[in-house]
């Protein structure tokens, strides 16, 4: 199977139910964003990580498959039938129990810190900045076009990449700048 199709030369795309849609249609500009955090997952694993800390982000990576799956599928047809692309109150229980976990082991947020770090740090931060952005862009879809666990999702989720940058320059002996 080559991995050009040429259907989307005309600057079009396809839902998962077929619909045809323009690319700079919100719903492919929503899941094209969750994708991007996913990448930016990507890039903070290939600057190394604690093995705990890498294993969270390889979660992080699939689920963000599952949510970008969901946002392409705007009839839900394809989440009765797929297992792998569950997200719901179990995945953001998940996203919260990282996130005590890891606030265990840091220091109370008692200022503002600017985003930097070790690279592993400061590409968890800039993963953060994406995934508000997406969050951003799955609200303009409207909360009746969505499933209300995908905007909790991404929500939990920029707080636990803050989190999780936070544990990484910590780990990294990496002091946190103040704003």
């Amino acid at each position: 199977m080559s991995i050009y199709t040429k259907t989307g030369d005309t600057g079009d795309t396809s839902l998962f139910d077929g619909t045809r849609v323009s690319k700079t249609h919100p719903r492919v500009i929503a899941y094209g964003d969750v994708d991007e955090v996913q990448a930016c997952l990507g890039m903070v694993r290939a600057a190394g990580l604690p093995q705990d800390l890498d294993d969270m982000c390889v979660s992080l990576q699939r689920d963000l498959f599952a949510l970008g799956a969901r946002l392409a599928d705007p009839s839900h047809k394809i989440a009765k039938r797929v297992e792998k692309i569950v997200i719901d109150d179990a995945s953001i229980a998940r996203l919260e129990g990282w996130i005590d976990k890891l606030d265990q082991e840091i220091a109370p947020l008692r200022h503002f810190i600017l985003s930097d770090g070790c690279p592993a740090g400061a590409a968890l931060h800039y993963a953060r900045t994406v995934c508000r952005r997406a969050e951003r862009s799955v609200l303009l879809l409207g909360t009746e076009a969505v499933e209300p666990v995908v905007i909790v999702y991404l929500n939990r989720l920029s707080d636990l990449l803050f989190t999780i940058a936070r544990a990484a320059n910590h780990r990294a002996g990496v002091p946190e700048t103040q704003w």
